[in-house]
């Protein structure tokens, strides 16, 4: 069999994190979905209107949702597989949105919603093993944050279609096309999607993970626990969250997500609601959900080639202060393109710093541990997004005024930057006794 040229494996590692991508765009597309429907369903302009607090409710159903998944699926992750894993996950979400669209009351809509979540939840920590793994060695970051700058795109691609859509054919059409995205990529995911060479290792299929190093450039990385163990269950992974080397790192590193996604979930859910409180009408409120996601999708990938360059500690504690210091200045009188760009940075800064702090987990833990170590940062993490909709609903309704929605998005950015700073160096290359014994 002819080897492929170095040209024709960097081609396949580049379809590879292009295809984890864009299932990330689909998985963007659904964060930012419910937060571009949210106006009409206050507004009277559904079938039903919501109030603020069953607003906020329902939006942590997804979030909910995704913390069943991000644990359950990415724990097991590891154990059956990244590709199989990904698809099945794709086809579950895509399935739910269709529920969602066709749903007849908002108690069957935020079920469709939390359904919806299980598989999103199991997406992301399957996409970001991947990505690492596929990634050059020396740009691990930056392929991670180019690969999930597909979170921000869907975002986009969601709030300029609601522009659109939601005027000519309706809020459900925003969930129907959604669902479509979804169902698109499946062919795509079964014919080309490759599997995790650690992975095929760790589970003592050796020759096929030697076969896909050789296809793809890798430099295969030996299970922890050696060739001689045996196979990983889904339970060791976790012991060694949990062993006296990894704890520290491990609870800071849920926690630092946690804030992360808070920021996420509560900006992109409310944040056009708070800019039409400030007197911007729909589409101009909308505009800013497209600033906050596309100055992620601008600054990511250069932030990430910078976490590369210093480190992914420093950086993504940094973008965190500058998340907090753009976020306290929206509560001035300013011009609106001041407004406009310092929610890009914002964008940039909060999307994006949730994006490193999830490479920098993926590269602090073993490889055959990755999408647990993943999937439990990210499902624990969840409480924050879950959190988000609800802190920003609680906010709108004290009575305290325009800036305090502000200022109340600050703080948790400028927290996140702390807990950042005292996450402890990696020790990633030592022996590990707890999974050198796992199994036995």
């Amino acid at each position: 069999m002819t080897r492929p040229t170095p040209q024709g494996r960097s081609h396949a590692r580049f379809l590879a994190v292009a295809l984890c991508s864009a299932t990330i765009v689909v998985d963007g597309y659904d964060l930012i979905v419910y937060g571009t429907v949210l106006p009409t369903l206050l507004g009277g302009g559904a079938e039903w209107t919501l109030s603020a607090a069953e607003a906020g409710r329902i939006g942590s159903y997804t979030l909910i949702g995704m913390l069943i998944g991000a644990l359950l699926i990415g724990t097991v992750t590891d154990i059956f597989g990244r590709r199989r894993i990904m698809m099945a996950c794709t086809l579950w979400f895509s399935a739910a949105m269709f529920l969602a669209a066709a749903a007849p009351n908002p108690d069957l809509f935020g079920l469709a919603r939390l359904v919806a979540g299980v598989g999103l939840g199991g997406v992301v920590p399957t996409a970001i093993a991947l990505t690492v793994e596929y990634a050059h060695p020396q740009r691990q970051n930056a392929t991670n944050a180019l690969m999930f700058s597909g979170y921000p795109t869907g975002g986009i691609v969601a709030a300029l279609s609601a522009i659109w859509i939601i005027p000519e054919f309706g809020w459900r059409a925003m969930f129907t096309a959604g669902g479509a995205l979804g169902l698109v990529l499946l062919p795509l995911m079964w014919f080309k999607l490759p599997e995790s060479a650690s992975y095929l290792l760790s589970r003592g299929r050796r020759a096929e993970a030697e076969a896909l190093a050789a296809r793809f450039d890798l430099t295969l990385e030996e299970p922890v626990h050696g060739t001689g163990a045996a196979k990983p269950s889904a339970l060791s992974g976790l012991r060694t969250l949990f062993s006296g080397r990894y704890v520290v790192a491990t609870l800071l590193f849920w926690v630092a997500t946690g804030f992360g996604l808070l920021l996420v979930y509560g900006l992109n859910t409310w944040l056009a609601q708070i800019m039409r409180k400030a007197g911007y009408g729909l589409g101009s409120s909308l505009a800013f959900l497209i600033a906050l996601n596309l100055g992620a999708i601008i600054g990511t990938p250069l932030l990430g080639r910078l976490a590369d360059r210093v480190g992914a500690k420093k950086v993504s504690a940094g973008m965190f202060l500058t998340a907090a210091a753009c976020i306290w200045a929206l509560s001035y009188n300013l011009p609106p393109a001041v407004l406009y760009a310092l929610v890009a940075v914002a964008g940039a800064c909060t999307i994006g710093t949730t994006i490193i702090v999830n490479s920098y987990t993926a590269t602090f833990y073993p490889a055959q541990m990755r999408a647990t170590a993943l999937g439990w940062s990210l499902g624990i993490g969840r409480l924050g997004a879950i959190l988000g909709p609800l802190y920003g609903a609680f906010v709108i309704n004290s009575g305290w005024g325009l800036s305090a929605n502000f200022y109340a998005f600050a703080i948790p950015a400028a927290l996140g930057m702390l807990v950042m700073l005292a996450i402890p160096a990696a020790r990633r290359n030592e022996p590990t006794p707890e999974l050198q014994t796992a199994g036995t």
